[in-house]
Order: structure tokens, then sequence, then C-alpha cells
């Protein structure tokens, strides 16, 4: 038996889960989505991604089929279809079916699915030993034209950066902004730890507003770590103490060196281990049970 997929207001077979070649979220990446985890049964911060899920959706005049209460009980009825304690989910709205043009009008029904499943970006070694990142010739797309902050289908900008970071063999891609200022990875924020300050670049630097991220500042101020968003140069990676990068799929991931430059003494730093262990703590102990 494979996974049960929500798609339009039905739980169906992962095999029978389908949408039509002229939707226009295939066509044009013409939509939006959400990636939310589940820990022991738990559905982590799903309000804060559900969210900017629906801030995503309305940045591009898309209207989401269900309210926030009925997408919620459709993400906690498809993790608990497919009996998931410890699960990635990937809630995902469409323009839906239209004609070969681009006229958004011409798509009358949004397509709405969720999938419940799992995910591993890095394998478990690169979380002990840290990843080396290098920075990538894409640059961050502008504010002015498909604006990071909305999570759109369209990452084949997010996507360009990754395959220069795999032909350099390396985890990760550092991506700068049109000013040379840092942005974040192809996939996750950037933070960086230099004598008791902890630094990420805004979001006005062309940054996605990440939930990890914001959880992260909030347990750096709780450890009297000075929390500071400022833009950022890689001369601010290349000396810094610590680095890291936070997301959804990723959690907390060490950074050990950036363009061959050593951080620290090229191993995971012990205020990012204590800021891991914090993080895994409340994944353990807050959001949303699944199965009361």
């Amino acid at each position: 038996m494979g996974l049960l997929i929500y798609l339009n207001g039905k739980l169906v077979q992962e095999e029978e889960a389908k949408i039509s070649i002229f939707d226009h979220g295939l066509l044009y990446g013409d939509g939006v989505f959400e990636g939310i985890r589940s820990y022991n049964g738990r559905i982590f911060k799903m309000d804060e991604h559900l969210i900017r899920f629906y801030n995503s959706a309305k940045a591009i005049m898309l209207e989401v089929p269900l309210n926030f209460y009925d997408l919620k009980n459709a993400i906690i009825q498809t993790v608990r279809a497919n009996k998931l304690r410890d699960s990635y989910i990937r809630v995902v709205v469409t323009r839906g079916v239209g004609d070969l043009g681009l006229d958004p009008n011409k798509c009358k029904v949004p397509t709405l699915f969720i999938i419940a499943s799992s995910i591993q970006l890095y394998q478990d070694s690169l979380y002990e030993k840290g990843l080396d990142i290098v920075t990538v010739g894409t640059r961050r797309n502008l504010t002015e034209s498909v604006n990071p902050a909305i999570k759109s289908l369209n990452y084949l900008n997010n996507i360009m950066a990754k395959i220069e970071a795999n032909n350099a063999g390396v985890a990760e891609g550092l991506m700068l902004n049109e000013q040379g200022y840092i942005s974040e990875c192809t996939g996750e924020n950037i933070f960086a730890i230099n004598k008791g300050v902890l630094r990420t670049p805004p979001i006005s630097a062309g940054v996605l507003g990440g939930i990890t991220r914001d959880t992260v500042m909030k347990i750096g101020a709780s450890m009297d770590l000075v929390v500071k968003e400022e833009n950022m140069t890689r001369y601010d990676i290349y000396t810094a103490e610590e680095c890291f990068l936070t997301g959804t799929a990723a959690e907390i991931a060490p950074i050990v060196s950036l363009d061959k430059r050593m951080i620290g003494n090229g191993k995971p730093g012990k205020i990012t281990e204590k800021i891991r262990k914090k993080f895994w703590t409340l994944t353990q102990e807050e959001g949303v049970s699944v199965y009361e």
C-alpha cells in the first residue's frame, strides 16, 4: 500500500493522485506551497506555516479553496490516514486547470493537495561533521520580480543554485542578492555566531521568512545571545566562530567551511549544538496532536 494523498477534498491512493497536464502549477509554476513537520505525533508550528502559506497565496492573488480551520483539519486527516508520527508534510495549491496561455483568469478552480511522507536532505554524518558549502553565481531573485518571501512553485532560481553546489561537490550553495549581500542557501536560512552575537540576513535581503529561522532567533535570545537581523557579506561567514543553516526539512545543520575557508575550528560549534538540542526539545513538546 502506498501513501494516501489529499487531493481536492478526497484521500486517494498515491498512484491515483493525478492532476491535469493543463494545470498552471505544472505549466507555469503558478501556485504556492508549504513544508511542515510532525514529530512524535504532533505537527510543529502548523499555524505559523499556514499563515505563511495563506500570505504567499494572497500575494499572487490565488484563493486557497479551504479556510484556515478546514485546511488544518485536512492536514491532520492526511497525516492520520498514513499512520505517521514523524513526517514531512507538503501542502500545495495551484492556479488550477487553464489553457496554454498565461491568463490566470482562465483557471476557474484551484487545485489543492497534501502529501504526508518523509524527507532527509542530508545524511546523518553531515550533521555530525558539518557541511561544506560554496558561494554560487546564481543570484537571489529580485524582490521586485518574484519576491523570495513568496513560497511559490517556481523554484528554478533555487534549483539553478543547487546545480552549482552539486557541480562543486558540496552539500549546499550560498546565494547572494543583487547587491552582493548574503541572502540564503538554496533551501535554508543562514546564521553566523561571533563574540556572543547571533546574526542572520534580514528579509529585505531576499530571504524567505523561515519558521525554523524565527524559532532559532527566539532560542538564541533565551540563551542570552544578542540576536541581529542585518546585511551580511561573505567576510562575516569566513570570520565567524560558528555557522549553521535552518529550515523545516534541514532543521539545524552546522556549516564548517565556506569557499574552502574553514569556519571556527572546522567542527560543528558548541553553541550551535546547544541550539540544536533546544530546538529538538521544542519539537517533542509543542505542536498540534494528530491522534488525540
